[in-house]
């Protein structure tokens, strides 16, 4: 029964983004593991609201807005590889989750 490892990317980068997401597929082809991805996902757009004093009624700035950028990998199989690429230290703005899922075959 193979495991599926799920890597969700996120980042307000898109170029340190793209970056780090052709490194796993870099190493992935050079080791002969298969990818299925990076998949894009939609962009989010979110605004944070910023206060000019330390209560929050009051007067505020204009709210800061910023973008993320998602993409996800799918590793079927290649359970070390999968790991390697969990515990890797991603740089700074890149953020990592993983998924891992056991997949039963039918008959």
């Amino acid at each position: 029964m193979p495991f599926v490892t799920k890597l969700t990317l996120e980042s307000g980068d898109r170029h340190r983004l793209e970056d780090v997401v052709t490194t796993i597929k870099e190493t992935a082809a050079r080791k002969g593991v298969e990818l299925k991805g990076p998949h894009a996902e939609a962009t989010r757009d979110l605004n944070v609201p910023q206060h000019k004093r330390l209560v929050a009624d009051g007067d505020r700035f204009q709210p800061w807005t910023y973008t993320v950028y998602t993409r996800t990998i799918q590793i079927v199989g290649h359970d070390e590889f999968a790991r390697s690429v969990a515990e890797r230290d991603f740089p700074d703005g890149v953020h990592v989750s993983a998924e891992i899922e056991q997949r039963r075959q039918t008959n």
